[in-house]
């Protein structure tokens, strides 16, 4: 007898389902193999794609900040610039409101003012003194005591020096208002 002839019937159709469910199990098993290959190739793609996304926002990034960096070490060294302008305009001022009020001081030079010609004598005007050993030809003039001319000189050494403030603040505001 064959051992085929001893499994008979019912123990025949039970191997035939145990075959069954392993051949079943089997190609369960493969199937699931392989969408976890596919699966996991497409997540390792849409990572490799975000990746690269990644890169070429940070390099975007990178870009902008250098281009935003240029424009502001542009306006500084222009800003550097006009502030030596408006240095030296201001120096050189004070150098020539220093060498006036020093020849003033020394009676080396002298303020004068015009007088008005058509005035009477007798209304509080200065008389016109002319100088000895010549006549003065040309407008009447009166001259300024040395105090009343250092006080002069003051005052418009104080007007200069406003006015090139001035004129390096509206500078200055022009250069970081304009874009460029």
């Amino acid at each position: 007898m064959r051992f085929g002839d001893l499994i008979s019937g019912p123990y025949q159709l039970l191997g035939k389902v145990v075959l069954l469910i392993a051949l079943a199990g089997t190609s369960a098993g493969i199937t699931w193999r392989v969408q976890d290959w596919r699966y996991g190739s497409r997540l390792s793609e849409q990572s490799r794609q975000h990746t690269e996304t990644l890169n070429q926002l940070n390099l975007a990034s990178a870009a902008q900040q250098r281009a935003e960096q240029d424009k502001r070490l542009a306006l500084e060294q222009r800003l550097a610039s006009s502030e030596q302008t408006h240095y030296r305009a201001l120096s050189d001022v004070q150098r020539d409101q220093g060498r006036l009020r020093d020849r003033l001081a020394t009676a080396d030079l002298r303020l004068s003012v015009l007088l008005d010609a058509t005035t009477s004598a007798g209304n509080g005007s200065v008389p016109a003194a002319t100088a000895t050993g010549g006549v003065v030809h040309g407008p009447t003039r009166a001259e300024l005591d040395p105090a009343h001319a250092q006080r002069i000189i003051s005052v418009t050494d104080d007007g200069d020096r406003g006015l090139i403030a001035l004129a390096a603040c509206q500078a200055y505001a022009k250069e970081v208002s304009t874009p460029k």
